[in-house]
């Protein structure tokens, strides 16, 4: 082999906001469909690393920090035609090394779960994506006596404190930075908030989460949230992401919202107690921010 024909090993450094055109394209070769402004959200809430041959960027690594002791990483991405060089297991040990000590979380595709597991991550659950172009639906109602409205800035610090129940993440950074962009609907008994969903543009259309709210054995509440902005959406794309443990996953692909991925939650640095156990019992998490910040 000539000496010509051995590609150098990339260079490997931080990722900065001229990335983001560089990453968008990287996302659309290995067809996800993020946008430059989704990869911008998510940039600006974390931290990162590329990887980078003759001044292109031909991988991607981020990750976000929740509080003191939490964070997930994701986003990681190598340009199909550098795959097998090593490349997504440095971005990975960038990634991890800058986490730290911290629980970390990830979810897995097929493809992705062998090195996961070689750098010490084990499946802790699961995550379904339920996607579609709806006809006209019904809204669900609400429990009696309960009532949906619009989300108010007054409502934040208890969104905040709900999405940090349910996900077992501080939320007090995530939530304001949605509300920057996203629409969002309140579910309340005697001015008493028991739930709530955000709604935003994402990808192809738009995407419904986090979704959270007061467990009921019906899910009603989820349904609720969650029928309110598909039944003003005819016709548009909406995503929404789903844990495998919520009970509303045939009632999605029943409105059209069909099941068309499935990936597994994967967690490093954690007890067995900790990977077994729910954040929360109280309050369910039935769609999430994405799959890259859980």
């Amino acid at each position: 082999m000539s000496e010509s024909s051995v590609k150098k090993s990339p260079a490997y450094r931080r990722f900065t906001s001229a990335d983001i055109a560089a990453a968008h394209g990287l996302s659309l070769a290995v067809r996800w469909p993020h946008r430059a402004d989704d990869w911008r959200f998510m940039f600006d809430a974390g931290t990162g690393f590329v990887a980078e041959d003759n001044g292109n960027v031909i991988g991607t690594a981020l990750c976000w920090k929740f509080g003191t002791d939490r964070g997930t990483l994701g986003l990681v991405i190598v340009s199909p035609d550098e795959q097998g060089r090593g490349i997504g297991r440095k971005l990975m040990e960038l990634v991890l090394e800058e986490l730290g000590s911290r629980v970390t979380f990830l979810h897995a595709t097929v493809a992705g779960k062998p090195l996961y597991e070689k750098l010490g991550f084990v499946t802790c659950g699961g995550l379904t994506q339920h996607q579609g172009t709806l006809a006209s639906i019904a809204a669900v109602a609400p429990p009696a006596g309960e009532q949906l409205r619009a989300a108010t800035p007054a409502d934040t610090a208890k969104l905040i404190e709900l999405a940090s129940q349910a996900s077992g993440f501080d939320r007090s950074a995530t939530i304001p930075a949605l509300l920057d962009f996203a629409q969002g609907v309140v579910l309340e008994r005697d001015g008493e908030v028991l739930g709530f969903s955000l709604f935003r543009p994402f990808g192809r259309g738009y995407a419904i989460g986090p979704v959270v709210a007061l467990h009921s054995s019906d899910d009603q509440r989820a349904r609720a949230l969650i029928s309110h902005w598909l039944a003003q959406h005819e016709g548009d794309f909406v995503r929404i992401d789903v844990p495998g443990d919520a009970g509303i996953h045939d009632w999605l692909s029943g409105l059209g919202m069909s099941r068309v991925d499935s990936v597994e939650k994967m967690v490093r640095n954690a007890s067995a107690d900790l990977r077994e156990a729910a954040p929360d019992t109280t309050w369910r998490a039935y769609g999430i921010v994405n799959q890259a910040m859980a």
